[in-house]
């Protein structure tokens, strides 16, 4: 079957649940650093979707000392992450429904290298084409770069191949509104509908209902 349709799905919070682990990974690299964060664990959920180091660094870290945070925190998470993460609710019927119409790929801030054991553990991993993670572009999302090189590498071709970005935050609406793609915000991640709807006029609950509905585009 041709597939003139490409779906990318962001990761976090749009097919994924790691907030225990990213927090409790923040956590530890506090103590580990002896760095007193008088912030809430809200602010750390509050910057899920961008780097690590932007992370840090919004959240008080020097920024000559933010590396050293990155990789305490990218030390423990290797240790936890797959016990700490867990498919959310719909996900797989999401990858699943969307790989029976559509080609589709990950574009995520989180490191690929520790993305793939995720979404092998997952048991997903088989439904995508490519998986562009932090490491391999210079500019993350906001930036239309990661998309960009993701849809190079699916040898995209604008004038025969629909492409649609899910995701839960602004970051990756705007990415994909900078890399002239579809996009539809879902409200089962860590964006707010009154910020997401700033950026796309697609809004839905999940991302099995976003699939369902980009499908619905082509009938």
């Amino acid at each position: 079957m041709n597939k003139d349709t490409i779906i990318l799905f962001d990761l976090d919070g749009t097919l994924i649940d790691s907030t225990d682990a990213i927090v409790s990974c923040f956590y530890h690299s506090f103590k580990e650093l002896s760095f007193d964060f008088t912030g809430t664990t809200e602010d750390i959920k509050n910057l899920i979707g961008y780097p690590l180091d932007v992370m840090y660094v919004n959240l008080g870290v020097e920024d000559s000392k933010k590396w050293d945070f990155v990789d305490s925190y990218k030390n423990q998470y290797r240790q936890i992450s797959k016990a700490q993460t867990y498919l959310l609710e719909n996900a797989i019927e999401a990858v699943e429904y969307a790989a029976s119409y559509a080609r589709v790929s990950v574009v995520t801030t989180k490191t690929r290298m520790y993305t793939m054991p995720l979404l092998e553990n997952l048991n997903i991993d088989k439904h995508f084409e490519i998986v562009t993670g932090r490491e391999n572009v210079e500019n993350p999302k906001p930036h239309p770069e990661p998309i960009n090189i993701t849809l190079e590498q699916m040898n995209y071709d604008k004038n025969s191949h629909d492409v649609w970005m899910i995701g839960d935050t602004k970051l990756d609406l705007i990415a994909a509104k900078e890399a002239n793609v579809n996009s539809v915000g879902v409200l089962c991640g860590y964006g707010k509908e009154e910020e997401l709807s700033l950026y796309t006029e697609y809004i839905q609950t999940n991302a099995l209902e976003a699939v369902k509905f980009i499908k619905e585009q082509k009938n």
